[in-house]
């Protein structure tokens, strides 16, 4: 009885080395074109392990491309980043450490108490992020994930797909390519200490190997999403269930050389389209994030003839310039001049963003054909067709006030631009338009670093 109980113990000792009866599932793609050149239960929810930590790291890219965040911020860990189990990078309560740190340890270690940071860094919990995990995922086309963490440990409803993951790696190619050497370091300065590459083994092994991810718990087995080139053929090859890190790499080579041998020695670059910023923001406008003080006077060209509503407008961003403690004030003044009536029930808050509306990609012929157009500012776009919206709102009164606090706080890309409230019967469409495609890219981008969800429209 005691020779068994022994054998019992050793083998739980024994069993996180080996993966128990994880299902299989694989694909394989042309990186350049997107083509599937094998798939195997491709599309079966399955636990990604830290193949998750792929998402936590493209949206801390994404954060820093949105001024949400920089580099060298520093981040204090908190009690629920320190507690995570390995691995991990052994960070401790309330120590502080540069968020380029915490990057290189979730990217190269897998460090979950790295990750965890990452995410409460950038969205203000844990939870938050998952929720903005998901929301990019779903920007992307993986229908089939749900996120419930930072890191990928096992828990109820955190699923993936080999389709899905081998579609975050392609965008964390293309999307983010200055930092996708990280992926292919053998070890990396983390800070506190160096760290090597939980994947360092294929990288050695396979000639081209540069990335991406593994994975491993329990649940899902040994896990790998791969990425390599040869003179121009890229590759990138998904394994979910692996029996061991060892058999995992090898049927990762094999189904590398597949797509080797599959793809043609030429195509062309047909790069994914960068998925709407999800940033943190719900859906309308976060109005605390407008109500800094001006830098400079807004200036607006005035319409022609009578026009004592834009004059109002433009003595009010004056008056804000000068004394930004009194802009609320000053809009209300504004409004009040403009005979817009403000409501007295309480429907004034913003109807939701409708899901379908895709950053940078919006199809004109999908909005809302406009009723009625009330033109608050004459326009100087000089025949330029783009332009960005912030929002649908239920009263013109609303859509109103946030173009001018909008404007207000964003005078050095808008400035010179045609606000206009465009009603439909779905509501009031709140736009800034007259800009260049460029322009409109990069005042959308500058809104959604102060947490306004907008998107641009291209011409009608």
């Amino acid at each position: 009885m005691g020779l068994f109980l022994i054998a019992f113990l050793w083998l739980l000792s024994f069993a996180p080395l080996q993966a128990v009866a994880a299902p299989y599932a694989a694909m394989v793609i042309d990186a350049r074109t997107g083509e599937v050149l094998h798939s195997r239960n491709a599309d079966t929810r399955l636990h990604p392990a830290s193949l998750t930590k792929m998402m936590t790291l493209y949206i801390a890219f994404e954060a820093v491309r949105n001024g949400e965040i920089e580099l060298d911020s520093p981040v204090r860990i908190t009690r629920a980043a320190a507690a995570e189990p390995p691995s991990k990078l052994g960070l401790r309560t309330g120590q502080t450490i540069a968020f380029r740190y915490l990057i290189r340890a979730a990217a190269v270690k897998s460090a979950n108490d790295a990750a965890t940071a990452i995410g409460i860094a950038i969205s203000g919990s844990e939870a938050a992020f998952a929720r903005r995990m998901t929301r990019t995922a779903k920007a992307m086309g993986m229908s089939r994930t749900t996120f419930k963490n930072a890191h990928g440990l096992t828990e109820s409803g955190h699923l993936s797909t080999a389709r899905d993951m081998t579609t975050l790696g392609r965008h964390l190619l293309y999307d983010y390519p200055q930092y996708y050497n990280l992926f292919s370091r053998q070890s990396t300065d983390a800070g506190i200490k160096t760290v090597p590459n939980t994947n360092r083994r294929l990288l050695a092994a396979y000639r081209g190997a540069d990335g991406i991810k593994t994975g491993y718990t329990r649940a899902a087995g040994f896990n790998l999403v791969a990425s390599a080139k040869r003179k121009d053929e890229r590759i990138i090859a998904t394994v979910f269930g692996g029996k061991s890190g060892a058999s995992r790499n090898a049927k990762v080579a094999e189904l590398l050389d597949m797509g080797f041998r599959r793809a043609p020695s030429r195509a062309p670059i047909r790069k994914p389209s960068r998925p709407a910023y999800a940033g943190n923001a719900g859906l309308g406008v976060t109005v605390a994030a407008l109500t800094g003080a001006p830098t400079s006077s807004l200036r607006p060209v005035l319409r022609p003839g009578p026009g004592a509503a834009v004059q109002v407008a433009g003595t009010v961003a004056a008056t804000a310039a000068k004394n930004g403690a009194r802009i609320q004030n000053g809009i209300a003044a504004a409004i009040a001049a403009a005979d817009v009536q403000t409501p007295t029930d309480d429907t004034t808050r913003p109807a939701a963003r409708p899901e379908d509306l895709v950053l940078a990609s919006t199809n004109p012929a999908e909005l809302p054909e406009p009723e009625q157009e009330i033109v608050t500012r004459l326009s100087t776009s000089g025949g330029h067709l783009w332009g960005v919206n912030v929002g649908r709102y239920t009263t013109r009164y609303e859509a109103e006030k946030v173009l001018l606090k909008t404007a207000l706080s964003e005078m050095t890309t808008l400035e010179g631009t045609l606000r206009k409230v465009n009603q439909s019967s779905r509501g009031f469409e709140a736009t800034f338009q007259g800009m260049t495609r460029e322009e409109a890219d990069l005042a959308c981008r500058r809104l959604q670093a102060r947490n306004v969800t907008c998107f641009m429209i291209g011409p009608s």
